[in-house]
């Protein structure tokens, strides 16, 4: 055996199936910031990230006797990871709505409108809704694109790997998106 901190994540991964269940925990603590920063760029909430990751690496757990070596292991996460927050988001597409509606409310009734600084806080929390909406607005392809560049910021051919793409196509999708983003940020 090799030891712990030596190890690679290929070694970590046959260890696991050899029945050395508790290395699982280095994977987690290698990859669990980079799945919640993902996550974030989907979700949006710390909560529902929170949530998201730990349900992630419950599925990864699962999967991992799959797990070929065809990619690198963080390439194979990051599929996983986004798959799992592309049906999350659009299993609650209408529940995210509402959320933001109640935030932005409960907000201003909370807030003194008198304020110089409780109406420029309103001002921020109204821009980082308008740019989340837009980012939830994108076309799927072009959202995950977009989050992996500007949140991971992993480059295009990881991008292409993890999206079954290629760097050409990423390219494009990372384009249309940010221009989709200029359109709908200018005029919301």
């Amino acid at each position: 055996m090799i030891k712990n901190d030596k190890m690679t994540d290929q070694d970590i991964i046959t260890e696991i199936l050899l029945g050395n269940r508790f290395l699982f925990s280095k994977l987690i603590d290698k990859y669990q910031r980079m799945v919640f920063t993902l996550a974030m760029g989907f979700v949006h909430q710390k909560e529902n990230a929170e949530d998201l990751t730990q349900d992630i690496f419950i599925k990864v757990w699962i999967a991992l006797p799959n797990y070929k070596g065809d990619a690198i292991f963080s390439t194979w996460l990051y599929r996983i990871a986004v798959n799992y927050c592309i049906n999350f988001v659009e299993k609650n597409k209408r529940n995210r709505f509402i959320v933001l509606a109640e935030e932005l409310i409960g907000h201003v009734f909370n807030t003194a409108i008198n304020d110089k600084d409780a109406l420029q806080e309103l001002e921020e929390m109204e821009r980082g809704n308008l740019v989340r909406t837009a980012i939830d607005s994108l076309p799927i392809n072009q959202r995950t694109a977009f989050i992996l560049s500007a949140y991971e910021e992993l480059p295009i051919k990881e991008i292409a790997s993890i999206m079954n793409r290629s760097e050409g196509a990423v390219e494009q999708l990372l384009q249309r998106a940010k221009m989709n983003l200029k359109k709908k940020i200018k005029h919301p």
